[in-house]
């Protein structure tokens, strides 16, 4: 039903309605970059933030704002709108985009653009964006500029409704699934491109749900035990819980969901390629996206092997045999025992060897000398500890620590580096909520994804959590852009942990550090840098905190957070 209702610009018109039929789907963050096409959108985005109805966060870089809506979607599972001008704005969202059609995060991009009668005749900042993501954004709606002040509120109610609940996976009209992601609002517009925006139209909440699993495969507990439960990234919780229902070791990358239970075999790298533990698996269960390893992919091609393959919301399913059967959720037939003998003998072996495999990373103390009779030895075992906790920060240990300090209330993300798979291999089990952008495993906007969750779990002003970010030299340094918090910005809790090894040390594993000549290898793939981060911190308006040894490090990770810090570990190479 169109309004009458005109603010004298019909760009400010369909902007008002546009965003309360949005709200009114359950899209709660509106993330914005400034510019000129998008004026009425974001000035109106304004006006909701001033009603209490939406949360505004502004960023002056697409691409960090990108990021920064897929932190906020990850954590609330609700999509965040992302508004841009036209032109290469709409472009830097792409790194953001593609991570969040490989990942199965909902994301609504309302984009800027010319009327028809501006296309092709080059335009300033014109360019052809409907469609510019590709495949990366199968529901496009390139809308037309409005004309008039009359809103056809109804329609655009219905534009607003579909493109949420396509954005949370729901199926298309032909029936078929279809994994949660990006949508794009393509909204052309003419001038007069904002005016005041006067009364907001009154709430109509309607929700939209996520669509139900299709398909539904029942799984027998095995009479002889050969059962592996994979976990990769985003399984979630429910790959605990299968584990324990047949009977089988666990396989939980950190940031799956999944990494702790009784079930949980640390030290599966090693353990796969043992005849006795990963040459005795005859059928894998596969949930999220295993990203982290070779032996996975290797395990899985391997013959005569039964591949079971939980789609869950990832876009693509992970097989990288070509050969399994692809659910879109498993269930546990009743019938069979997941805890006789034979079965706790299966998970007990991979959990033992898993824990002699992963081994302590320090001596444990010595607790006969810590309270001996003899003076002399009292001494020296205080000298120890002392002595430890002077030691230099290793990769090991930085890892550890972090665990340590890190509980349920808290948040860990890891950034694409080399430690995230030093955390992967070493940590023991425990039940935190771990993220990283594994869809496409870039090393993108990790500062402002990990700033989307910060805001998201930190709404409740009471809840103590912490968000923890671990990342390399590197990683920070390509997402620098988002340490900015611009004037009236909230700062949440946020620990950004630098291992700083003073260049891209992952590649001193790849086969390539043995075959490429050493300068070039150091130019083109080490990247040496010398950045110096404190500088940087304060330029942005971070605290800055140096932790050369181990006491220094859990000084500063125990240290109460009340806004954005960024720690430097020194690492050597």
């Amino acid at each position: 039903m169109p309004t009458g209702d005109s603010s004298g610009s019909p760009a400010t018109d369909y902007a008002v309605a546009l965003l309360a039929s949005l709200v009114d789907a359950g899209v709660r963050e509106v993330v914005v970059s400034p510019g000129s096409r998008s004026q009425a959108v974001a000035l109106a985005a304004a006006e909701f933030e001033r009603a209490g109805r939406v949360r505004l966060r502004v960023r002056i870089d697409e691409r960090s704002a990108g990021f920064l809506a897929l932190g906020l979607a990850v954590e609330t599972g609700v999509p965040a709108v992302v508004v841009t001008t036209s032109g290469t704005a709409v472009a830097n969202l792409h790194p953001a985009v593609l991570e969040a059609h490989h990942s199965g995060v909902p994301m609504v991009l309302v984009t800027a653009d010319r009327p028809v009668e501006l296309r092709g005749i080059g335009s300033n900042q014109t360019t052809v964006q409907p469609g510019l993501f590709g495949p990366a954004v199968p529901v496009v709606h390139d809308l037309e500029a409005p004309l008039t002040g009359v809103v056809d509120v109804v329609g655009v109610r219905r534009l607003a409704l579909d493109a949420v609940a396509a954005a949370l996976g729901r199926p298309g009209d032909d029936g078929e699934r279809r994994s949660p992601g990006p949508v794009q609002l393509n909204l052309a517009l003419r001038e007069p491109l904002s005016a005041a925006v006067g009364q907001l139209p009154e709430a109509r909440p309607e929700p939209q749900h996520r669509a139900s699993p299709s398909s539904v495969l029942r799984l027998a507990v095995d009479e002889v035990p050969g059962t592996v439960v994979v976990a990769g990234h985003a399984a979630g919780d429910r790959a605990e819980e299968l584990a324990r229902q047949l009977g089988a070791p666990l396989v939980a990358e950190v940031s799956s969901g999944a990494h702790f239970g009784p079930n949980l075999a640390l030290g599966w790298r090693t353990l796969l390629g043992e005849p006795e533990l990963g040459g005795a698996v005859r059928r894998v269960v596969v949930l999220g996206h295993p990203t982290l390893s070779r032996q996975v992919p290797a395990l899985l091609r391997g013959s005569g092997l039964e591949v079971v393959v939980v789609h869950g919301d990832a876009v693509e399913p992970y097989d990288p045999s070509r050969t399994a059967t692809v659910v879109d959720a498993v269930e546990v037939a009743a019938g069979g025992d997941a805890g006789d003998r034979a079965h706790r003998a299966w998970v007990g072996r991979w959990v033992h060897a898993g824990r002699a495999v992963v081994g302590d990373g320090d001596a444990a103390p010595d607790l006969v000398a810590a309270t001996s009779e003899e003076a002399a030895q009292r001494r020296e075992f205080l000298r120890g500890e002392v002595d430890l906790l002077r030691r230099p920060v290793t990769r090991r240990s930085l890892a550890e620590a972090l665990w340590r300090v890190t509980w349920p209330h808290d948040r860990l993300v890891l950034g694409a580096s080399r430690l995230i798979r030093e955390v992967d291999e070493v940590v023991p089990g425990k039940r935190v909520p771990v993220h990283a952008n594994r869809g496409l495993a870039g090393i993108d906007g990790t500062v402002a994804t990990a700033t989307g969750i910060a805001l998201a779990s930190q709404l409740d002003a009471s809840r103590p959590g912490v968000t923890r970010v671990l990342l390399g030299d590197l990683t920070l340094l390509h997402d620098v852009g988002s340490l900015l918090f611009g004037e009236g910005e909230v700062r949440p809790r946020l620990q950004v942990v630098v291992g700083n090894d003073g260049g891209g040390t992952i590649f001193d594993g790849l086969e390539v550090s043995a075959t490429a000549p050493a300068d070039a290898l150091r130019r083109v793939q080490f990247t040496p840098q010398g950045v110096l981060l404190e500088h940087l911190a304060r330029a942005y308006g971070w605290t800055y905190v140096r932790a050369a040894t181990r006491a220094e490090l859990d000084q500063a990770l125990a240290r109460p957070a009340d806004g954005p810090v960024l720690v430097e570990v020194p690492l050597a190479r």
